[in-house]
């Protein structure tokens, strides 16, 4: 890097931290920050502990997104000041510095942009996930095992906790159906951007002649939402199944009629949950993915009609990614274009660029 291109990455980085001034607005942010800790004094503030609990967890999120913003505006403008004083004496040495700390510049306000794409509503939320296979029996119930093992590699490199809700296995190999809760900080703003179909391309390990295939598998992703969030089902518009649970559990489990399938009939939508020997559990879980999955639907419709999409075309039924395993390998995202040759790594659950470029790429 030369004196010109530093000056370029310079003047770029300000425009940017600019730009992302005017939406986070970092002087209305340290006014409410000052705003909670005076509500927080009151002695009766703790009294209604659900809104304390939700003006906390406001608190943290302010204080997070301001100090991101604190440390890459400081970072950008004592660069700025560094160069100008380092140029103007001549000090190659201090220059060299900068340069070789050009990359930590970029990464400090690449954090920053990304943590903007996280702050919509329910983008802090834990993330409820359903992986079905598409048509293809064995090959495609293979593919789906895969999507889930690189979500589940994804969560524990984040140190985010996991909890199934339902698992069902293929006869041969793979996975019929699964459905299972990530608990962390923005896993609903990161995994949003896995609704859709997953396309798989590769020599298939269950064809003797080592013939290429196509496999397809659907990825779901909703919030999981406060119980006070107002999401009206009435009992006529669902039906309740039972049947019995195919997972691991123990002979109560594997006898009884414990897992629960609930079909919302008006939207087609539907849930199922076998993770607890008790059905009531079951059901009461069943129902609070219904409320996420109808939650998500309502908010797509919403989209949809802001972006001028038939109604017709709302759904899952899009192909969003597909991975390339032979001929060569590869990752492309349709929405960002990129593609990404670090195939094992992906699969491995190293999805974090993946994920921010499609961001990336929306919020443009």
């Amino acid at each position: 890097m030369d004196t010109y291109e530093y000056s370029e990455l310079l003047k770029s980085l300000a425009t940017k931290m600019d730009n992302i001034a005017n939406i986070v607005k970092p002087d209305l942010l340290t006014k409410r920050l000052e705003e909670i800790e005076q509500m927080q004094q009151d002695t009766d503030f703790w009294n209604d502990t659900v809104h304390a609990g939700k003006i906390s967890q406001e608190k943290t999120k302010t204080e997070r997104i301001l100090e991101t913003y604190n440390n890459a505006n400081d970072a950008v403008q004592d660069a700025i000041e560094y160069f100008e004083m380092a140029k103007a004496e001549k000090d190659e040495e201090t220059l060299e510095m900068l340069y070789e700390d050009a990359g930590n510049l970029q990464k400090s306000t690449h954090a920053l942009e990304v943590q903007m794409m996280l702050s919509g509503e329910h983008d802090g939320n834990n993330a409820i996930v359903s992986i079905h296979p598409g048509a293809g029996g064995t090959e495609s119930q293979d593919w789906a095992s895969m999507l889930y093992r690189m979500y589940l590699r994804w969560a524990e490199r984040h140190g985010f906790k996991v909890e199934g809700l339902d698992y069902q296995a293929g006869e041969e190999a793979g996975i019929k159906d699964v459905s299972f809760i990530i608990k962390g900080e923005n896993a609903y703003g990161y995994l949003k951007v896995e609704n859709g179909i997953h396309r798989l391309v590769r020599i298939s390990p269950f064809d003797s002649n080592a013939k290429r295939h196509t496999s397809f598998s659907s990825v779901m992703v909703s919030p999981e939402i406060d119980d006070d969030i107002d999401i009206v089902i009435e009992d006529k518009d669902i039906r309740i199944d039972t049947y019995r649970s195919s997972g691991a559990g123990g002979q109560h489990v594997n006898t009884t009629d414990s897992a629960i399938r609930i079909t919302h009939i008006p939207t087609n939508v539907i849930v199922q949950c076998q993770n607890d020997r008790s059905q009531h559990k079951n059901k009461a879980s069943a129902m609070k993915m219904l409320k996420s999955r109808l939650f998500e639907y309502e908010m797509a419709k919403k989209q949809a009609a802001i972006d001028g999409i038939e109604k017709s075309e709302i759904g899952w039924g899009h192909q969003i990614r597909s991975y390339v395993l032979q001929p060569y390998q590869q990752v492309k995202d349709t929405r960002s274009n990129q593609a990404f040759t670090n195939v094992d790594a992906i699969l491995d659950g190293d999805i974090d660029k993946l994920l921010e470029s499609v961001l990336i790429a929306q919020a443009k």
